[in-house]
């Protein structure tokens, strides 16, 4: 007889591995004990030699689904004699190394109960099980308990604390487990009066009727609260967008089932399996033509935002909207975000009828407590894998792994698309997306976030990393911290450290890294750089020429005042007169650029996108970010074609050969298609050979692309094929977003290894350019 102490540490608080471990300790009749703390899952177990080596093969190779084993270590102990195994009550301690599961889409169990008239929990919207349901969004601390969360006002039946005590229920020790005697309850009402329409099965009854009348209806999700309308209806998606403050930016769509997203989207096998993975994220596709759901829902853009119902209301409501709806359209609804246009979502009830009173019609409320924000993640398959556009709800708060352990740093992030980051140990915990940090309410969640983080993780940094940008929100904040150490750490660094720390690389490598603003060492706006270092250093090995943004931030919405720039460097004062030029104040602009009157200097990519855009036909103001850009790539169809002029130049790296020769192309009457296609080829062959470049001098073969700009999936895929072929090998982001969200791992990172290194000449060089 032998005793074991083992313990496990990943993803295993919340996920039924405690009973798990319970039933498989009876089935090999070993005795022992089972209990959660705050540094993982401690399990003793004792019996003889060869049933403990089955039981640690079992533990790893049959545990639950949504669990994940980070970390196991085992040791034998004095045996106890002891026959029977027990779970413990969780154990608290000042370390916490646990690891808290994201928000899980409901399961097949729980649904088929939902819909079954005989079940106790039939048709009722909080149904759950340890295999689904909410996590990071109803806990305050670890450990994982009922107490620590927002059900704990809730007190169980004694039907469901039955279920709760026994390790062979499904619901064993299930922390959000209720039914409708005694867990939350959904109602519905107006908006504008706060008058009580509807309760219980009612309310959901109700709300189909109005969505299919056309009416804005806001519903209490898992993470926050949802706008949905009938996104077939095009007079109601209009009144979304103007009540909204929301212009073309495209909405996401909720279907009900994978068979109704083939109706109007293509499907790959490997999108199939994102839409109805338990993470439940949307999922950008390529619509179908002709396509049943308004156009107002994403104008002008051939791709949808779609996600498949990932809660038990998400699909009574369905299940409601097909029964009265009653012919064989595919019912599809918006569910956007419940804000105005660069706000938080909303969560609480009292703010939704405060902030959305003049949105939504009717709202469909329920009294669980939403703890933290957490918008839906958004991701895309690219070049083979899933890159993720916002990285939030089902994802978060799994952390990504680092190559080494260290000191605990904390990660400010940009100012647009704000994540934050905390390392604990070898693991980087990234924040849920904040978002664009330019209003109070913005602030006020990223200040939420970083103190809700900072509890849960239980963790004091020792050094806290910011953008170098001085007129961050992010920075500022940073900046009034006088407990903690403050560095800044330049944009683009923070962005190939990211891309590195995902891969765990640890030796200095080459770094495409295109965007499109970062504040530069020199003071100007960087945004198209050629980057040769690590996490300590960095050398700005080649870059755009920069050239004058008229107007500065005027620009960005409206590009034809780059275009107007770029076109006075290339040609002269001899500009040609293409059509976008007609009614604009050209020599207003030039005058700007030659007094140099709110016209600083961009090497950005982003706005060389802007540029090309408009030269060869396209839009001339956006309505939401990179809308031009995003335009000029979804008309692509191939990029085997001839390429434009162009000049391979280190370190300013000119522009005015390739914006000469596409305009010239676009005054000889090319489409606004045959233009991008032959811009998207110059532009991956230009930095395929100026990475060539980089290698020859510095014998460097890893290049690491990160920024914005590798959301174009048609550059990405093309500049991988022409580095492969160089025999390079490339990295590209798949944990985190290439965009700004993903810069605060970068940036910790950085503040991490610098804390390793004791010599300060070495710690701070970096930061004194």
């Amino acid at each position: 007889m032998k005793r074991q102490r083992i313990n496990v540490n990943g993803i295993v608080q919340g996920v039924g591995f405690r009973p798990f471990v319970f039933n498989l300790a009876r089935r090999l009749q070993l005795g022992g004990f089972v209990t959660n703390t705050s540094d993982g899952v401690i399990i003793e177990v004792e019996g003889r030699d060869g049933s403990l080596n089955e039981f640690l093969r079992c533990l790893q190779e049959e545990k639950p689904p949504l669990s994940e084993i980070i970390h196991l270590e085992w040791s034998d102990i004095s045996p106890l004699n002891e026959k029977n195994f027990r779970i413990l009550a969780s154990v608290d301690s000042d370390d916490n190394q646990t690891l808290i599961s994201p928000d899980i889409a409901v399961c097949d169990d729980c649904l088929r109960e939902l819909r079954d008239p005989q079940d106790r929990r039939y048709r009722y919207p909080f149904i759950n099980c340890t295999n689904c349901g909410p996590r990071f969004t109803i806990i305050r601390r670890i450990p994982y308990d009922r107490p620590h969360t927002s059900m704990v006002k809730f007190a169980m039946c004694s039907e469901c604390q039955a279920e709760y005590d026994d390790p062979a229920n499904r619901r064993f020790h299930a922390q959000p487990n209720a039914c409708g005697r005694c867990g939350p309850q959904i109602w519905y009402e107006t908006a504008a009066e706060e008058k009580i329409l509807a309760r219980k099965n009612e309310t959901i009854e109700r709300a189909a009727v109005d969505l299919l009348n056309g009416k804005i209806v806001a519903i209490k999700g898992l993470g926050g609260f949802h706008l949905a309308v009938d996104a077939a209806d095009e007079q109601a998606v209009k009144r979304l967008r103007r009540r909204k403050n929301r212009e073309e930016k495209p909405f996401a769509l909720m279907l009900p089932d994978l068979n109704a997203v083939e109706k109007i989207a293509e499907l790959a096998p490997a999108d199939r399996d994102l839409l109805t993975s338990p993470r439940r994220p949307i999922v950008l596709l390529k619509k179908r033509e002709p396509c049943p759901v308004a156009e107002g829902v994403a104008p002008q853009n051939q791709r949808l935002g779609i996600m498949l119902p990932y809660t038990p209301l998400h699909y009574l409501i369905f299940d409601e909207l097909i029964k009265q709806r009653g012919d064989a359209s595919v019912p599809a609804l918006v569910m956007t975000s419940a804000n105005r246009s660069d706000e938080p979502i909303v969560t609480d009830n009292d703010e939704a009828r405060t902030r959305l009173g003049d949105i939504a019609d009717y709202l469909l409320l329920h009294d669980r407590a939403i703890l933290i924000r957490a918008d839906d993640s958004v991701v895309a398959r690219f070049n083979g894998q899933t890159t993720f556009f916002r990285r939030s709800r089902g994802y978060v708060p799994r952390p990504v792994f680092l190559p080494t352990s260290g000191p605990s740093v904390l990660a400010t992030g940009g100012e647009l698309k704000n994540t934050v980051c905390i390392i604990k140990k070898n693991r980087a915990f990234l924040s849920q997306h904040i978002g664009d940090l330019e209003n109070l309410l913005a602030n006020n969640f990223f200040e939420e976030t970083v103190e809700h983080f900072l509890n849960i993780l239980q963790v004091e940094p020792e050094l806290v990393v910011c953008d170098l940008h001085p007129g961050y929100f992010s920075t500022q904040w940073a900046e009034t911290q006088k407990k903690w150490r403050v560095i800044k750490v330049q944009h683009h660094h923070a962005h190939l450290a990211s891309c590195m720390a995902e891969w765990q690389l640890d030796e200095p490598v080459i770094g495409v890294i295109l965007d499109g603003t970062g504040y530069g060492y020199d003071q100007t706006i960087w945004g198209g750089e050629i980057l040769i270092g690590d996490y300590l250093s960095i050398q700005r090995f080649a870059w755009f020429e920069p050239l004058p943004l008229p107007g500065g931030d005027a620009a960005v919405k409206q590009p034809w005042r780059t275009a107007i720039s770029y076109l006075f460097r290339a040609c002269g004062e001899e500009i040609p007169p293409l059509p976008f030029l007609k009614d604009k104040p050209v020599n207003l602009i030039l005058e700007m650029i030659r007094k140099k009157i709110n016209s600083p200097l961009t090497s950005s990519c982003g706005r060389l996108f802007d540029a090309a855009s408009v030269i060869s036909g396209g839009r001339e103001e956006i309505r939401y970010e990179a809308q031009a850009a995003m335009e000029f790539t979804q008309a692509v169809r191939s990029v085997d074609c001839p390429p434009l002029d162009y000049l391979v130049e280190v370190p300013q790296i000119p522009v005015d050969p390739l914006i000469r020769s596409l305009s010239q192309q676009a005054l000889k009457g090319a489409t606004f298609q045959h233009l991008a296609e032959r811009f998207h080829a110059t532009l991956s062959r230009l930095l395929c050979e100026i990475v060539e470049i980089a290698v020859q001098k510095t014998g460097l073969r890893k290049v690491v692309l990160s920024g914005g700009v590798f959301q174009n999936e048609v550059l990405l895929s093309s500049l991988v094929v022409l580095l492969n072929q160089k025999n390079l090998k490339v990295f590209t982001h798949r944990q985190v977003p290439p965009n700004d969200g993903g810069i605060s791992l970068g940036q910790c990172a950085i503040g991490q290894r610098l804390l390793t290194k004791t010599e300060n000449n070495v710690r701070y060089s970096l930061f004194n350019h």
